[in-house]
Order: C-alpha cells, then structure tokens, then sequence
C-alpha cells in the first residue's frame, strides 16, 4: 500500500501519520519527491482501513500494489535510482556504467595490462571473476581469495572500481574492498546469499537467472533491499530458449518493461547473452537503444588463451571500438 501526501505537509505531519502507521506493524518507506512525498507501507496492510487513511486532510490519496515486490516497485519510487559507486562512479537516471574485464582473473600482468586497457577506451568499472562457478567440476574455478587481491592491484594501478562475483556468503569476509559484488545467474535465488548480502551497505549487481521471469528477479531484488540494502543494479545476461546458435537469448525487452515496473538501474550483459564475441557490439549498442543504464563486457588480452569464456571476450582494441559506437549511440539518443 502506498499513500500520496499533499503538497505543503509539515514535518511534524508527515512524522505524526508514520507513527501511527508504525505502531500498526508497519514498515514505512518514504520516497521524497518536488510536489508529493510517498509512504510505502510494507507489511500486513489488510487491516488498515483505507478508506479513514483518505479522509485525512493531509493525504491526497491511497493506493494499493498488488505487486508481491514493494521496495523494488516504481510506484513505491517513482524516481529513478541512481547509484553512488564511488565519489566518480555513479550509474541510474542518465549516469551510464561501462563495466569491462577478463572472465576470471589469471594472473597478475593480465588484469593490470586490461584493467588499463579498458579505461583508456572509457570504461568505468572493472570487472573481473575471483570464483567461478563452472558447469564442468573439472574446469578452472577461479584463483579465489587470491584473485580478488590481484582485482585490488589492478584497482591500485588504474583507479576503476572493481566487480566480481560472490558464492558463498561465508566469503563475505574476502568482499570487503570490493565495489560492487554480482551474484550470478546460477545464484539469483540463493535466498540465505541475499539475505546476508541484504545486511551489509554494498552495492550488489544482480543478474536474472538463465530460466527467470522478471517478477522473480524483483523478487530476489527484494530480498536485498528487505535486510536494508537498497543499492541493487539488475542485470539481463540472457536467458535459455529453444535457441541453439547463441549460448543463451538476449531479452532486450526486459530492459524496457524492467523501466516499467521499478526504480532501480539496469545493465545488460551481452557477452553471457550471446556466447560469440562478434555478437556483442550489436547487442551492446541494441542495449543502450532500449535505455540500459549500463553495459558488462568481457575483454580479455589474448581470448584464444583465456581460462574462460574466451569464446565470448572481445580484445582491447574491439572494446575500443565498442566503446566509442556506444557514445555515439547515447548522442542519438539525446
């Protein structure tokens, strides 16, 4: 349930009706706005009288969300979200992530010499896998704890932030410089993950998994912002169809309808999406056209060579031109 209050409501007001609406059980989430403050309530509404809320004179009117996800909804927020990453580094309403990096992270001249590499054609984060999870038990898993020290190098060299992924929540401890944490696809329902990603005040990049609906991604997004994390960047990576000549289906209209239903900013990643490097340019610049807040790109310095994904991973200098096709896109779009 959200209510609208009035235009020219005191403090003293405003904090009088939270009051009430706390001492029924409620949780209130407030969302400022230039003319109206919005009250979302979240809890066992059924017995609030709707009605009588109404009648006061400073609420202009009440509304019920029939949407089982409440912080996550637009009409809880309906101003987009924007992100503070760093003081630099922001992504939502109009600021734009351009996140680039290797697969996994292999050794230590690789993912300085990358990390280089990206930020000179533009990229704003540096993305880069500590842990990875595999289908095959028997293929590289990731360097761990150790690859998240050499992100910290490369982090120390060039100034970008970095993301990389999360398993297990008892790694958490091993997060803790670290700018943005993803939880994968395979993991967008690990419930006990993002409850306790849900405790702490980092930024969490969350990718749909490969066989989600969209209201089940809100879902585990409302899992986060439950525990008092509201910092949550949604990512479409693609999804699996009956399609066999790309590793997965790009859902491009999920960017749009995602705009639709919440506030929170959205990325696309189109290197998982298709699989094959010469597809990623098309679907990158098709993604800033469908209003991405951002884009996660796989850029490895040698693919052919890469531990993982190399299939998938652009080299520096087809980043490069990515990167300046995308700017060129946004231009357009203005």
């Amino acid at each position: 349930m959200i209510a609208v209050l009035k235009s020219g409501v005191t403090k003293e007001q405003r904090q009088g009706l939270i009051d009430w609406f706390k001492s029924q059980g409620l949780d209130v989430h407030i969302s400022e706005g230039e003319m109206h403050t919005i009250l979302g309530l979240v809890g066992d509404t059924t017995k609030v009288d709707e009605e009588l809320i109404e009648a006061l004179d400073i609420v202009e009117s009440v509304k019920r969300i029939s949407e089982p996800f409440k912080k996550a909804n637009r009409k809880f927020n309906p101003k987009n979200k924007v992100i503070e990453i760093t003081k630099d580094v922001k992504i939502g309403d109009g600021e734009f992530a351009l996140i680039a990096g290797p697969c996994s992270v292999e050794n230590e001249a690789q993912i300085i010499e990358v990390a280089k590499e990206v930020k000179k054609s533009g990229a704003t984060l540096l993305r880069g896998g500590a842990f990875k999870p595999r289908t095959s038990p028997y293929d590289f898993q990731g360097m761990k704890a150790e690859g998240i020290e050499l992100l910290l190098k490369a982090k120390e060299a060039t100034g970008l932030p970095i993301v990389t992924e999360i398993m297990n929540e008892k790694h958490l401890p091993l997060f803790e410089e670290v700018d943005v944490i993803q939880v994968g696809a395979r993991n967008m329902q690990n419930f006990e993950l993002l409850k306790a990603l849900g405790k702490t005040n980092k930024t969490i990049l969350l990718k749909r998994g490969l066989a989600n609906t969209l209201k089940e991604l809100l879902m585990s997004a409302e899992y986060i912002m439950a525990g008092g994390n509201e910092n949550v960047i949604l990512c479409e990576r693609g999804i699996r169809t009956f399609e066999s000549y790309t590793r997965n289906t790009l859902d491009l209209s999920a960017v749009p309808m995602l705009r639709e239903l919440t506030h929170l900013p959205i990325v696309v990643d189109p290197s998982h999406a298709t699989g094959i490097a010469r597809l990623v340019e098309p679907m990158a610049l098709a993604a800033v056209a469908a209003g991405a807040d951002g884009l996660m790109i796989e850029v490895h310095n040698d693919p052919p060579k890469a531990l993982c994904d190399g299939a998938q991973s652009l080299t520096p200098a087809q980043f490069d031109e990515v990167a300046v096709k995308v700017r060129k896109i946004q231009e357009a779009l203005k």
